[in-house]
């Protein structure tokens, strides 16, 4: 991975954990010489088992899986600044290292250690509080092709230039498919939906994701929107929100925008 990564700070080093499942161990692909704790060979094989079950519903996140294009890093607590600064460091060398993996489908999975959010709502002020923290250290200009408006039907999430639709995981979840003992964030890039969308696979993709949820649950989740003029924002936690509902992030600048997908996760 030759390139320089801008979060070099001693707590970023020290909490940095960008790993990839091989031969049966996650290997940092940044400091190889760094082993994998027990904790995040556990949380890892957890969040392996939940993903590779054929009832999971997100397809696309099981592909990543079994092609091993998927990313994993385990943090300390969720917003914390340790969590913080490793994961800017890993979210930089994912957004690197993305555009070279022979796949249609790349993640980047980050777990934290806790704390255990008591409900939705917790755990919605605990997603945008890391957020907000990353935003807050990114180095890099919004991605131009979304907007950095939370309000607007256009926005998507950005680091180091590089739009994401966040899906927050955590144990109080009141859908099945994202319920996991840690809290956790998988980050998708738009680029990869966006290019399933012009060459007429996606919604074929909506359509077995939302066929699967409905046969696991008997209904798809009710927080999720086709529609472009909707903000993805609402998405992320997986809680339904309130129509009065205000997202809790503020962005350093805004930029132009485009159509973005909504994704069915």
């Amino acid at each position: 991975m030759n390139y320089l990564n801008p979060f070099n700070s001693e707590l970023a080093l020290e909490h940095s954990s960008y790993s990839a499942f091989r031969q049966g161990y996650l290997v940092n692909l940044i400091e190889p010489q760094k082993t994998a704790s027990e904790l995040a060979e556990f949380v890892h094989g957890q969040f392996y088992a939940l993903t590779m079950d054929a009832r999971f519903s997100c397809v696309a996140a099981r592909a990543a899986f079994k092609q091993k294009t998927y990313r994993f890093g385990m943090y300390p607590e969720i917003n914390s600044a340790a969590a913080t600064a490793g994961l800017c460091r890993d979210l930089f060398a994912f957004v690197q290292e993305q555009p070279e993996m022979s796949s249609n489908f790349t993640t980047f999975v980050a777990s934290f250690a806790g704390p255990n959010p008591i409900d939705e709502k917790h755990f919605e002020k605990l997603l945008w509080q890391q957020l907000q923290g990353l935003h807050e250290l990114d180095t890099a200009t919004w991605d131009a092709e979304v907007s950095s408006d939370p309000e607007s039907g256009q926005f998507s999430f950005s680091f180091a230039g590089r739009s994401f639709f966040i899906v927050g995981l955590h144990a109080g979840s009141s859908r099945w498919v994202r319920r996991f003992a840690w809290p956790t964030l998988v980050f998708n890039t738009h680029e990869q939906f966006e290019r399933l969308r012009k060459i007429g696979k996606y919604a074929h993709l909506q359509k077995v994701i939302r066929s699967a949820e409905r046969n696991l649950q008997g209904s798809i989740n009710p927080s999720l929107s086709d529609f472009s003029e909707m903000s993805e924002a609402a998405q992320y936690s997986g809680r339904v929100v309130e129509e009065s509902w205000k997202c809790p992030f503020t962005a350093r600048e805004k930029s132009g925008s485009s159509r973005v997908t909504q994704l069915v996760v």
